[in-house]
């Protein structure tokens, strides 16, 4: 399968190294990134494995050397826990910009718990998997043996990994001490994929159950049976590719290259944003209502006013303008309220043109809200004050005839959103996950 060298800048400003592996003469079904086990590189035996059998079934990989770790620059002693999430929100942004969407985000090891913890900022990853993954990051801590009171008492130490040395700060126990990571998991909102040898020596078998206890579905758990921590046997590595291949590709789409270029650029900078939220604590999702045919809204925490909006398959910004005290990441309410009736209306007419056997070849509509004042609307029932206006401009392509064209016209009124905003709305608000009363 063909494997490209490519570099991106990292979260602390250093180069990282990364390879780009493809399916053989074809577009990629989806694409994904790989995040490498604690200390390891992105040419270890699992990565490349992994990495390989992936593309073979079909997908686009990224996989990349966290900062200061393989062919990435930076100082190893710099990063932490949270500079390896940053580093894998920063390849997923690099893909998305050049590629195409991050769908699938595969994490082994402590690179398992990062994607866990990266995955609310990735709001266009439909899908995740971990192998081999902690439950709690600080478990990676252990490795460190007795050298954890040297670098909690003198600031840092020399601890040899996997036959390395590697210079250890306090600030890197520190941080892997804070991380909320139960909460993250259970508010991850996407399917989960759960791969564990029970063999493990390293990080325990125990650590998928609570992985998978804490996540809500859909979710799955797959033993690697007589695999070892590392996935060192290529049977192993491949194995555990196929089956999340095989699994992911009932959740995502499929995505050709061909669509990377203008659509993923247009939306990549709002994506971005959602990217560069702050960790924040999400609310527990059965709180906000079940999921199917459920909308959630959800402050980012950065920004005034900047929200995040998911149905459970698609997730976006929605912000109000710089001149409101907004940061502009997204569309105002009114903007989203507008594109709904625009979306009705093109659909409708497909609809109606296609059970029609009509020549519509295609179909523009430009809408602006406003308000104005009721006294210029003359067949408005509210004669003072302000009104709010939607002006709907529909543009026809096609061959069609005065009264082809006339019928189109009627039929924009009857989108179901157009009657919605026309007929009478009852909005029933109630709160939920209020805390119980304590004495």
């Amino acid at each position: 399968m063909p494997s490209t060298r490519v570099e991106f800048p990292g979260s602390q400003g250093a180069a990282l190294a990364a390879r780009l592996d493809t399916p053989e003469g074809g577009a990629p079904r989806a694409w994904a990134v790989f995040a490498h086990c604690f200390t390891c590189s992105k040419d270890s035996k699992a990565a490349a494995y992994i990495a390989r059998a992936l593309a073979g079934a079909g997908f686009g990989v990224l996989r990349f050397d966290f900062t200061g770790l393989g062919g990435s620059g930076g100082d190893f002693a710099n990063t932490h826990f949270s500079s390896n999430v940053d580093d894998l929100v920063a390849a997923a942004d690099w893909l998305r910009a050049n590629h195409g969407v991050p769908a699938l985000l595969l994490g082994h090891s402590l690179g398992g718990a990062a994607v866990l913890a990266a995955a609310h900022r990735i709001a266009d990853a439909r899908a995740v998997a971990t192998l081999g993954a902690p439950f709690d990051p600080e478990h990676v801590s252990r490795q460190f043996g007795d050298a954890r009171l040297a670098i909690a008492e003198g600031g840092e130490a020399r601890v040899t990994l996997a036959g390395r040395p590697f210079t250890i700060r306090r600030a890197f126990l520190e941080d892997l001490a804070s991380q909320s990571q139960q909460d993250r998991i259970h508010a991850l909102r996407r399917p989960l994929m759960v791969m564990h040898s029970p063999q493990d020596g390293t990080v325990g078998i125990d650590h998928a159950r609570r992985i998978f206890e804490a996540a809500l579905h859909p979710k799955s758990f797959v033993a690697l049976d007589g695999a070892d921590h590392l996935l060192d046997r290529e049977d192993d590595a491949r194995f555990a590719a196929q089956v999340v291949a095989a699994w992911a590709g009932r959740y995502l789409r499929e995505a050709a290259r061909s669509e990377a270029a203008e659509p993923v650029a247009a939306r990549s900078a709002a994506l971005q944003s959602a990217s560069s939220a702050p960790a924040g604590a999400s609310w527990p999702a059965e709180a906000l209502g079940p999921a199917d045919g459920w909308l959630r809204v959800e402050e980012t925490g950065d920004g005034a006013f900047t929200v995040r909006l998911d149905d459970g398959r698609h997730a976006w910004l929605a912000d109000e303008p710089v001149e409101a005290g907004g940061g502009d990441r997204g569309p105002n309410p009114y903007e989203l309220l507008v594109a709904a009736l625009g979306a009705c209306t093109a659909m409708t007419l497909r609809m109606y043109a296609r059970q029609k056997g009509l020549p519509l070849e295609a179909v523009r509509v430009a809408l602006r809200h406003g308000k104005v004042h009721a006294e210029d609307c003359a067949h408005c029932e509210t004669r003072s004050g302000r009104i709010d206006r939607i002006e709907r401009e529909i543009e026809l392509r096609g061959a069609l005839d005065p009264a082809q064209r006339l019928r189109l016209m009627e039929i924009a009124d009857r989108c179901p959103v157009h009657r919605t905003l026309h007929g009478e709305v009852d909005v029933q608000s109630r709160e939920v996950g209020v805390p119980a009363p304590t004495d």
